[in-house]
């Protein structure tokens, strides 16, 4: 499949959210989102992430938010997500149905070159947060991808990560929530 790019439009989205409900994403039909691929639910580096989003949430709009989704089965992903007790959706993609629609990268040398210059990040996440990986369910070598989506469904902005830990600054979420810097960026 074709990597996303600025100007698609995300018409179809479909998959189980942690309360067992189908999430479509018709639901989100004149809102400002975040569409956020990570890897498998107990990964350091991507509960970090839905930590960070989740402290930011209330500075948003409710014109604006978040649906991510996990390389993960939908029990592994409640087990892992629900310590968050995150304002946004957070959703189980078990058969990579849209990892592969959107084209999400896996790569062994990007994860391993995260796992190198982010090794204080790893640490922290582990250590001090507690998102230790107990049990990996999903592909070890996905990289993250951030999708911006404006009130149309239209794609603004698309952040293909170098490396397991690389998605788009949370200042420039925040930014996109308050529809402050709305062109249209792309970086792969």
């Amino acid at each position: 499949m074709p990597k996303v790019k600025v100007g698609d439009k995300i018409t179809e989205l479909s998959l189980p959210m942690l309360d067992g409900k189908r999430f479509e994403i018709n639901q989100l039909a004149g809102k400002r989102y975040l569409l956020s691929f990570h890897r498998f639910a107990s990964c350091p580096f991507c509960n970090l992430r839905i930590h960070q989003l989740t402290q930011q949430a209330d500075t948003w709009p409710q014109q604006f938010t978040v649906v991510a989704i996990f390389d993960s089965t939908l029990a592994d992903l409640q087990a892992s997500s629900e310590k968050h007790q995150a304002p946004f959706y957070i959703l189980a993609d078990q058969t990579n149905q849209y990892y592969r629609q959107f084209a999400v990268e896996r790569s062994w040398l990007k994860t391993l070159k995260g796992g190198l210059i982010r090794l204080p990040q790893l640490c922290y996440a582990m250590f001090v947060k507690g998102y230790f990986p107990w049990k990996i369910s999903g592909k070890l070598h996905t990289m993250p991808l951030d999708i911006l989506v404006d009130e149309a469904g239209v794609v603004v902005e698309v952040h293909y990560g170098q490396d397991e830990g690389d998605h788009i600054e949370i200042t420039r979420i925040n930014q996109f929530a308050i529809g402050v810097g709305s062109g249209a960026t792309q970086s792969v």
